[in-house]
């Protein structure tokens, strides 16, 4: 951020506008996700040439080179260490560290700041002290010194950082994504850039789990290649060094014979080559499983006839034995699992068997009231707690474009529709993304958001830091990913009422026109035109904007058929508007407004015929954009106005 005599306030419509702010004014900057307590408490502090980094105790390689970072592109020359602070400050000094040291508690009292008690919590305070600048990064501990870190990130404007208090700490213990989705699995390296995402935003979880992933679900019981088990390695690397747990998923449901020894001592022996290369915590996925019947005679033998209180009783064995391997190895782990009754709260023989019976450290996995649910409560946790035995994790089926309703679709909605409060009834909640890794970005943004702070989150205000994010600030580029997002705004359920609307902008701008030319005013008709008009210019130039601005690796790429089909809906929308001008316009004259619908619906069809990237999502279908507004307008229009002048 910039210090500067305006800041540029986004509008709900995309667009930008300059406020002037009084000289000497300071302003609180915007800190996602939404922070419990932030504060100005003076003038911004200049950073100065040189800055002296103070450790309390062993520094975190990672939360220290942020820092390092965010200092030197913020203009500061030098910076130099030290391990201590002295008496009267004569510069600029950043202490890093967590509350457990001397040094953070006496900083602490010199900002008359207070540390949170909260897991991952911290303080970050900046002051003018004696001759000096003081700035604080305290943490409840290393997860809470790391998001400090984030926080500073976003506060530095230019030489320059506001004196501020923020106490902050995460509502909910468990914040992320769920590689689940079915399809072509992620990249190794969009994962790894997806984990870097996550670390920005304070998220803390990246569940690998792709249903496509060979060794994880279909060969499960086969060893990694020792090429595969390196490029793994790497990847947890890169999420335990930016504060995030990887944990490991394996999906044996489809054949597993939970009486065999031999399965499970498979299962003991892959969990044991992830623990070589640094995973902690893993995961027991038994979704999307026949449970009717038994894979093995076995079985039946040792757990009765099929059923579903008999399969929750086999998975609860299994788990139990994988669950007491964790205690065993005591180094800290966790076991996930997803039941195979994963969605609603509606209690059967399953859920009574699963209550009783799994091990109550086990952390069990839900979707909601459906696969894909439209809401989700608090009543609606509460009743899943009493159903599992557990307040649950929440697997949230969004922004996941897998399923036949999502065909050619991306899903840039906001993450909307989640009661706030429900952090007192959830362990966290995960996203499942789509197969387009950094177009997920913009829902999960959201969904993090809600886990850290879920009372005082603001759907609108996030969705629009996404698109500013994105842009890397830029103002005109921002503004054409919120018109990108509004035409893939429909958010399908696996029913046939979708739980977001598609395009609500560009449809309310659509249906003031339809007014406007029924009710026959030619100014009003004249206005609502000239507004229509201008979503028409930002909907085609969007594209190229997008593609010349956005700094995140992948989003491009990834939206391509989504890009092209949206400049050529953009360009047949102008034609419309200009065929309804010219329908109404006495000199223009019926030819004319018909060359110009004509060949609207031309580029209308060249749209709507766009297929997606072969092999990049599962389902395919044909590219959709603002379906159900745009395309019906397009080919209503020539009947809104019936032309009775002649052509020039």
């Amino acid at each position: 951020m910039r210090v500067s005599p305006t800041r540029l306030l986004s509008l709900a419509s995309g667009a930008a506008l300059a406020l002037a702010v009084p000289a000497g004014a300071q302003t609180l900057p915007a800190i996602f996700p939404q922070p419990v307590s932030a504060k100005l408490t003076g003038n911004d502090l200049a950073l100065g040439r040189k800055v002296v980094l103070v450790h309390a105790g062993r520094p975190d390689t990672e939360a220290d080179a942020l820092v390092r970072r965010i200092l030197t592109g913020a203009g500061v020359e030098r910076i130099e260490t030290a391990s201590r602070l002295p008496a009267r400050l004569d510069g600029t000094y950043v202490v890093l560290g967590t509350g457990d040291t001397a040094l953070v508690r006496s900083a602490l009292a010199r900002t008359g700041t207070a540390l949170p008690s909260q897991d991952e919590g911290y303080a970050l305070a900046s002051r003018a002290l004696d001759g000096g600048t003081l700035i604080l990064l305290a943490g409840k501990d290393g997860d809470g010194l790391y998001h400090a870190a984030q926080t500073l990130r976003q506060i530095v404007r230019g030489p320059a950082v506001p004196a501020l208090d923020v106490i902050d700490y995460p509502a909910m213990p468990v914040r992320g994504t769920i590689e689940g989705f079915y399809g072509k699995p992620w990249s190794m390296a969009e994962r790894a850039s997806h984990i870097g995402f996550l670390a920005e935003m304070k998220a803390n979880t990246y569940i690998y789990s792709p249903k496509d992933e060979p060794f994880a679900r279909d060969r499960w019981r086969e060893d990694y290649p020792a090429e595969t088990l390196k490029a793994l390695g790497g990847l947890v690397d890169t999420a335990n060094r930016q504060h995030v747990t990887f944990v490991y998923a394996i999906s044996p449901g489809p054949s597993i014979c939970y009486s065999s020894a031999a399965d499970l001592e498979a299962i003991r022996r892959k969990f044991k080559a992830l623990r070589g290369i640094g995973v902690r915590s893993f995961y027991v996925a038994l979704d999307d499983i026949e449970y009717t019947k038994w894979n093995c005679p076995g079985d039946e033998a040792a757990f009765g006839a099929p059923g579903e209180a008999a399969a929750a009783s086999a998975q609860a064995r299994l788990l139990n034995a994988v669950q007491a391997d964790l205690v065993a190895a005591d180094d800290h782990g966790s076991l996930i699992m997803v039941p195979t009754e994963y969605y609603n709260v509606t209690e059967s023989p399953y859920k009574a068997t699963l209550r009783k019976e799994l091990d109550p450290r086990v952390v069990v996995q839900w979707t909601g009231t459906d696969v894909v649910p439209p809401a989700i409560s608090v009543g609606d946790a509460r009743a899943a707690t009493k159903a599992f035995g557990r307040k649950t994790l929440l697997w949230d089926n969004y922004p996941v474009n897998d399923y036949g309703q999502s065909a050619g679709r991306l899903l840039l909605a906001p993450y909307a529709r989640r009661e706030a409060g429900l952090s007192a009834d959830l362990s966290g909640i995960v996203s499942n993304p789509m197969n387009q890794e950094a177009a997920s970005r913009p829902a999960v943004m959201g969904l993090v958001a809600f886990a850290w702070n879920d009372r005082g989150y603001d759907a609108d205000r996030t969705w629009q830091a996404s698109a500013r994010y994105l842009a890397n600030g830029d103002p005109q580029v921002t503004a054409a990913l919120l018109a990108f997002f509004d035409t893939q705004h429909l958010a399908p359920t696996f029913g046939t009422q979708p739980w977001q609307p598609q395009a609500p902008r560009l449809k309310a701008l659509i249906d003031r026109t339809r007014d406007a030319l029924a009710l026959g005013d030619a100014a009003t008709q004249a206005d609502a035109l000239a507004a229509l008009g201008t979503a028409a210019d930002r909907l085609a130039t969007a594209p190229d904007l997008i593609r010349a601005g956005v700094t995140v690796p992948g989003f491009v790429a990834q939206s391509a058929p989504w890009l092209e089909a949206t400049a050529l809906w953009g360009r047949a929308l102008q034609l419309t508007v200009s065929g309804l001008a010219a329908a109404l316009d006495d000199a223009g004259g019926g030819d004319t407004a018909g060359r110009f619908f004509t060949e609207a619906q031309r580029l209308a069809a060249q749209a709507a015929a766009i297929q997606p990237i072969p092999g990049a999502v599962r389902p395919e279908g044909p590219i959709k954009v603002a379906d159900g507004v745009l395309d019906v307008f397009i080919q209503d229009a020539p009947n809104l106005v019936l032309a009775t002048g002649r052509a020039d």
